[in-house]
């Protein structure tokens, strides 16, 4: 899904006359479109068929606040809650993450042709929130606290690891996985030393606390 075709994979005829390499869209019109191989760029002109498109609304989410814009989805493709594509609205250039399909006055779907989605319900995910709970080692759960860190979404949590976010020492020890991305994890909380889950992928991570307060006897 995009505002506009700016790649298609098509022959180049000066490096690959027999396979398809990408190719850069830079103009189009009269049904012909100048293109420009990414391999050796070479330009040249070709006829592209154009997929048959709609216009459908996309209500994005990120750190409790909403915003809305709109995408360009071919009719016959098929989308899934899950899937992740771009969107260009007014703040700036997302990557976002389907947790939603409607489609329709209260109809809700987890996979739908693209003609048939009314809007796209998402989540910003190239950049996020995550909540970490810490917990005293000596086990008094008075002193568990909350932080709340904000990173990449493609930054790396490892259970077991003692890593440093926010002026916070901590060791990772569990980790529950978002809904809809627990498909790609065995469990919905992961425990196991070396269980690695991205922050756009994170729920809530649980760790012990390093800090020196933490270690201190009442």
């Amino acid at each position: 899904m995009s505002h506009q075709q700016d790649r298609v994979g098509i022959a180049c005829p000066a490096c690959s006359p027999d396979l398809e390499t990408v190719h850069e869209v830079l103009s189009t019109g009269g049904g012909r479109a100048t293109v420009r191989c990414t391999e050796c760029d070479h330009v040249h002109k070709t006829a592209i068929e154009r997929e048959r498109t709609v216009e459908r609304d996309v209500v994005i989410s990120q750190d409790g606040e909403s915003l809305t814009a709109s995408v360009e989805v071919p009719v016959d493709e098929r989308v899934r809650v899950g899937e992740e594509f771009i969107v260009d609205t007014d703040e700036a250039i997302m990557q976002v993450r389907i947790t939603d399909l409607e489609t329709g006055p209260e109809q809700r779907a987890t996979s739908a042709k693209g003609e048939a989605v009314q809007t796209f319900w998402t989540r910003a995910v190239d950049n996020v929130s995550v909540d970490i709970t810490l917990h005293p080692r000596n086990g008094d759960r008075d002193r568990t606290r909350s932080i709340t860190a904000y990173l990449p979404g493609d930054f790396e949590f490892v259970i077991g690891e003692t890593m440093t976010l926010e002026d916070e020492e901590f060791t990772i020890t569990d980790i529950h996985v978002r809904e809809p991305a627990q498909e790609r994890y065995p469990f919905p909380k992961l425990g196991e030393d070396g269980d690695t889950v991205e922050a756009k992928d994170v729920k809530r991570i649980y760790g012990y606390d390093e800090s020196s307060d933490a270690w201190s006897a009442w």
